[in-house]
């Protein structure tokens, strides 16, 4: 099939949503190898239905605030694919959420679950809600709101959501009482869940972790470590900071993160001790970053400019969120001597700036790869809870690193396999693109 003429379909039939319009052309960008191998995709039309969601779920929030004032917000679930698995993927609760930028979350899903070696499907919901200066007691309203529709559609053997942007562990315990009081069931139906009810270990620094080892491998490949290397990350939540305490173990340095008014950067690198007070700064306190520069002489902090302007790195984790990193962003990247841009986030690099990057021969490591982490130990928390077992630190820590390390070798091989030899994502594409569409053939047409 003309890959240019599906993507023109497929822009046609979703106006008005740039984020999927996105993630449906750089997904069929790496395609062609792929079909001309397996003609079969094109005679059971997989890509016009691989891009078309099994089902998509709209609902009213309402809720009261501590002024007892209703409150309206809209809730979406995006059950995309489950060829091969029960829809998995996170709850999103930002002002920006909308159904482009869901759809567009779940269709990278897909691939990005397939990769995992898990049988888990792709899905992605959330709300329009920002949980950002809400009490506890109005995040808990909304949450147990937001759950008394959301409980019809999910099951631990149909979709199990997770957390995202704004779903934290305070979210994923409010959501789940809710479902087990409307169900009077005790089940592994949220990931993410406390550990001491059913969750697992390692789950909150999953992805950053996740990111560091798929790094790991990468920098192994060509006969390098992260000993005595620098990095630059964006974001300051689970992602960012985690990825922040992976490099530093491994023995590398960080010099900055950021939040949504600015970032810091620590010229001599950030140390245990001061992750550690960020962790409680931003998971405990909500603070923000100028907080922290504030306490820390010798720790600037700019609302101006971006991290990736710093020099003297030889490696990027973007880890904040969709579109962060622009072409111009990927030059100063290049001109500063960065040699891996590793992707923390979902799609944080925009098609322009990772253009960019391979063309100056910048290892990229794509975010359906390299942010695999935490849907992962996502599940394995689905499989110890199905268990009824706990596992221990070490040993899903263990499963995580054997994960992404199959993950880098498939996205790798793929690509050398199919003419595009150190083009990881065309090599995470095509890999997770063949296993589900050899899944939906063998289904039949449902």
């Amino acid at each position: 099939m003309d890959l240019d003429e599906f993507v023109k379909q497929a822009k046609e039939r979703n106006p008005h949503e740039p984020e999927f319009q996105q993630a449906v052309e750089e997904f069929a960008s790496s395609l062609a190898p792929a079909l001309e191998r397996h003609p079969e995709f094109c005679q059971h039309r997989i890509l016009e239905r691989v891009v078309e969601p099994e089902r998509m779920i709209q609902f009213r929030v309402t809720w009261l605030d501590d002024q007892e004032q209703v409150q309206v917000n809209r809730g979406w679930r995006v059950q995309f694919n489950c060829a091969i698995g029960p829809y998995k993927g996170g709850l999103r609760f930002h002002p920006t959420v909308n159904l482009s930028v869901l759809k567009f979350l779940g269709f990278e899903q897909i691939f990005k679950n397939a990769l995992t070696t898990l049988p888990l499907g792709g899905g992605k919901g959330g709300s329009d809600f920002d949980p950002k200066g809400r009490s506890d007691f109005e995040v808990m309203r909304f949450c147990q709101a937001f759950m008394l529709e959301l409980a019809r559609h999910v099951g631990e053997d149909t979709d199990v959501p997770a957390g995202d942007i704004g779903v934290g562990a305070r979210e994923i315990g409010y959501l789940y009482g809710m479902y087990r009081k409307l169900t009077n069931r005790v089940t592994g139906v949220l990931t993410g869940k406390g550990i001491t009810w059913g969750g697992s270990n390692i789950r909150p620094e999953a992805t950053g972790y996740g990111a560091v080892y798929f790094a790991l491998h990468a920098l192994a490949d060509q006969g390098e470590d992260l000993e005595g290397k620098v990095a630059l990350i964006s974001g300051s939540g689970n992602v960012a900071i985690y990825a922040a305490e992976k490099v530093l173990q491994s023995g590398g340095k960080v010099l900055t993160l950021s939040d949504s008014s600015g970032w810091i950067h620590a010229p001599e690198g950030l140390v245990a001790d001061q992750l550690a007070e960020l962790k409680q700064l931003k998971f405990e306190e909500r603070g923000r970053l100028s907080e922290f520069a504030e306490a820390h002489q010798g720790v600037s902090y700019s609302e101006e400019g971006k991290v990736w302007q710093v020099e003297g790195a030889q490696l990027a984790f973007p880890c904040a969120t969709h579109n962060e990193l622009e072409e111009a962003d990927a030059r100063d990247l290049i001109a500063n001597g960065v040699g891996y841009v590793i992707e923390g986030a979902n799609m944080p690099c925009t098609a322009d700036a990772v253009h960019a990057l391979q063309d100056a021969g910048v290892t990229f490591g794509p975010g359906k790869a390299a942010n695999a982490g935490g849907v992962a130990t996502s599940g394995l928390e689905m499989a110890q809870n199905s268990q009824r077992t706990s596992w221990s630190r070490q040993e899903v820590d263990q499963r995580l690193h054997s994960i992404m390390e199959n993950i880098y070798r498939n996205c790798a091989d793929t690509a050398e396999r199919y003419g595009k030899p150190g083009d990881l994502a065309a090599g995470a594409n095509i890999a997770g693109f063949v296993k589900v569409a050899t899944a939906m053939i063998e289904q039949g047409i449902v």
